[in-house]
């Protein structure tokens, strides 16, 4: 057996795949991961965690095609779906939780895809049996990626393919004025795996200020997104805090992995926000 793969390894080989082979996950995958998922029981900032695996057994996929994707995903060979206790920070602590499962999941070898706006959330709500005060933001669709495709893929991804450049992401002082690699030493690792990691549309909502020994984390808005028309008809959530949940993530665990120092604290920083579209979310203290 070769060594599991590192954390950064498992945020660069992660990408988006819609189209599994249709065959069931192997038993210790799917052992391996429903453990995962019920070890994950509270996020960053303490809003409580629900996450269970649901897999088709072999011989019975139909189970799966009922839950409902509209049609956007082929192949699925099970779900990671979760629900999070209604709270200031649920979107955020969710995002942040399903993606630790996501790098499970990638790391086990498995192909994954974020569903947020395209699944009936009906019929996910009750095979977990949520709450009227519990919300569920996002499901995952997990399977057997087809041959070839992940070899592509992890290519691009490992390219920055579709990303955005470090200075519109990561900045010094101020939003405004760019932090270079350089500048950001032992940090422009967590900050490069932030750089790299998914989110709805590829909209990286994310920005990261460094002031002294904390990173001030961001939410940069896109106009218009989620449309209203998809939180109406769909009941889409806020995807974007989502988002910052996942950059939060990959931050935590590439520092973590390089042995940095910190933690989540809610410390706005003084000033007036740059723009409207602008708001603070949270900050790393070393």
């Amino acid at each position: 057996m070769g060594q599991p793969p590192t954390v950064r390894e498992t945020m660069s080989h992660r990408f988006s795949c819609r189209t599994f082979t249709g065959e069931p996950l192997g038993a210790p995958q799917r052992e391996q991961l429903a453990a995962a998922a019920a070890a994950v029981v509270a996020g960053p900032s303490g809003c409580r965690l629900r996450f269970r695996l649901l897999a088709a057994a072999p011989g019975d996929e139909q189970t799966l095609k009922r839950l409902g994707t509209y049609g956007t995903i082929r192949g699925v060979a099970a779900f990671l779906v979760g629900a999070a206790e209604a709270g200031p920070r649920y979107r955020e602590d969710f995002g942040y939780g399903m993606e630790r499962l996501v790098l499970q999941a990638t790391g086990l070898g498995l192909g994954t895809c974020w569903v947020g706006g395209t699944f009936t959330r009906g019929t996910f709500r009750q095979r977990i049996g949520a709450s009227g005060t519990e919300r569920m933001p996002a499901v995952t669709a997990v399977g057997i990626a087809p041959g070839g495709a992940q070899d592509g893929l992890v290519r691009r991804t490992i390219q920055g393919s579709r990303r955005k450049p470090w200075d519109a992401l990561f900045h010094d002082q101020e939003i405004g004025r760019p932090l270079t690699a350089d500048q950001a030493g032992p940090w422009a690792d967590p900050l490069e795996m932030v750089r790299r990691a998914p989110s709805a549309s590829n909209r990286q909502p994310w920005r990261i200020v460094r002031r002294g020994d904390h990173w001030d984390f961001y939410l940069r808005r896109t106009p218009g997104y989620p449309p209203r028309l998809a939180r109406i008809l769909l009941g889409v959530e806020d995807l974007q805090r989502v988002d910052m949940g996942i950059a939060m993530c990959h931050f935590e665990l590439a520092a973590r992995e390089n042995g940095l120092p910190g933690h989540w604290v809610d410390r706005p920083p003084p000033g007036a926000l740059p723009d409207p579209l602008t708001e603070y979310s949270i900050s790393w203290e070393e």
